[in-house]
């Protein structure tokens, strides 16, 4: 489902932030990619301590996002995993354990990418 045409895909980002913050997301990272990838237009990655943490996160920024008549397009993974994906097409958000973000390295994958401020 597409997102509504109201909300340009930063202001979801930006909301998604914000719920991220709210469930003491660490080391929240948006990455602009639009020029990199067609894929999509941002990255928003966090880390999380715990699998019921990851948990938290994930479901606040499906609930935030939602509140605002935004669906999440799809969605994979699992906390015990330690990494989670959202997928609303102009954003994905990834929720990482400190283990796993380390160990993918998306931060690295898409060094070429500005990094957005939090504001």
């Amino acid at each position: 489902m597409k997102n509504p045409e109201s909300l340009e895909a930063l202001e979801i980002a930006k909301k998604a932030w914000e719920a991220l913050e709210k469930k003491k997301g660490e080391k929240i990272l948006l990455l602009d990619v639009k020029e990199l990838t067609g894929i999509t237009d941002f990255y928003l990655l966090a880390s999380g301590s715990s699998a019921p943490h990851l948990k938290a996160m994930f479901s606040e920024v499906q609930h935030a996002l939602k509140e605002e008549g935004i669906y999440c397009y799809r969605k994979a993974g699992k906390s015990e995993s330690g990494w989670l994906v959202l997928d609303y097409i102009d954003v994905v958000i990834h929720v990482f354990s400190a283990e796993a973000r380390q160990y993918y390295a998306v931060e690295e994958l898409w060094g070429e990418a500005p990094i957005i401020p939090h504001q």
